[in-house]
């Protein structure tokens, strides 16, 4: 029997899942896997989208956090990453020849996978890029998805050796002369004292301890071509039309010290995002559910008071949890 899943010891699979293949559009086989929850009566069904050059693995604890509030999961590995295919010889290169694959993979997933085999209603839970998707994919959901909470979404980069500008029109050179697959610079092995993604040395040292133990799952430098399909997306995203045309309720987490996405960048959107709420988490670096107790406790704190619930209570919750 294939195996779908991987155990290292201190960040062991939860139990009562099922888990496997789906297939794609254009034939590509992504890794998913679905969770039951812990409670008797099913609250709904979370549907979890992970930041680039993420995968399920790095997500045991959060779902279990979700499973036991009687939530069930249901997650894939987007497509170039984690346990599902890479779409170049270079195997180490992320890389997406165009952004709409995402959603087109999001739209399949919803269709063979969530809407038969899981529990109504759904919710939408998405980190980074995946949150870009979630926005660029959200005017068509508003009949599959309840609400949608975004973990730093993905709306722009800091803390790069070049500027955004530089990055933006360095992918948009090289694609126009078709050299979209080259890497935009070198992954270099992130130490915790460095890192942008967490203050917490426990789950930092856990998640590389996977990668060590399953370096399949790890992926380098983003590509050219998948710099620049983003590029493109955060444009289109970002338009107060396209922010006007969402109507699934929203709440964007938005960590203070996000070492990768500009925190401005996601106070701007809330903007124009006429249905959704910013929560500030003060203090927290980019990937909030990997953070330290109080930052990740602010975060699920602000998740469960939105999902489930009504309108009006998700609304006077969210606001009473002053992060």
């Amino acid at each position: 029997m294939e195996q779908v899943l991987y155990s290292t010891p201190d960040n062991p699979a939860p139990e009562n899942r099922a888990e496997g293949f789906f297939e794609t559009h254009d034939g590509h086989r992504l890794r998913y896997a679905v969770f039951r929850s812990q409670t008797p009566i099913a609250h709904g069904t979370v549907v979890l989208l992970h930041g680039r050059s993420e995968y399920i693995e790095k997500y045991f604890e959060t779902i279990r956090d979700l499973t036991a509030k009687g939530l069930w999961v249901a997650t894939y590995d987007l497509r170039g990453q984690g346990g599902s295919p890479r779409l170049i010889k270079k195997r180490n290169h992320g890389h997406i020849r165009r952004f709409s694959d995402y959603e087109r993979d999001l739209d399949t997933f919803l269709e063979k996978i969530v809407l038969p085999d899981t529990r109504l209603p759904f919710y939408m839970l998405a980190h980074s890029t995946g949150a870009l998707i979630a926005l660029s994919a959200a005017p068509y959901l508003s009949t599959r998805i309840e609400r949608m909470v975004l973990s730093a979404p993905f709306l722009g980069l800091i803390g790069q050796s070049a500027s955004q500008g530089v990055i933006r029109s360095l992918s948009t050179a090289l694609c126009a002369v078709g050299l979209g697959g080259l890497p935009l610079g070198k992954m270099k092995e992130l130490q915790f004292l460095d890192n942008p993604l967490t203050s917490d040395e426990t789950r930092f040292e856990r998640n590389a301890a996977i990668a060590k133990a399953h370096p399949e799952l790890a992926l380098g430098a983003p590509t050219a071509r998948w710099m620049h399909e983003c590029m493109k997306a955060i444009d289109r995203v970002t338009r107060p039309y396209h922010l006007f045309s969402i109507t699934i309720p929203s709440v964007v987490i938005a960590p203070t010290r996000d070492g990768l996405v500009p925190y401005t960048a996601q106070e701007r959107l809330s903007r124009y995002f006429r249905a959704g709420q910013l929560v500030p988490i003060n203090g927290a670096r980019h990937e909030i559910f990997q953070e330290r107790d109080m930052y990740r406790a602010a975060a699920l704190a602000a998740f469960h008071a939105f999902i489930p619930g009504s309108d009006a209570e998700a609304t006077e919750d969210v606001a009473a949890i002053g992060v």
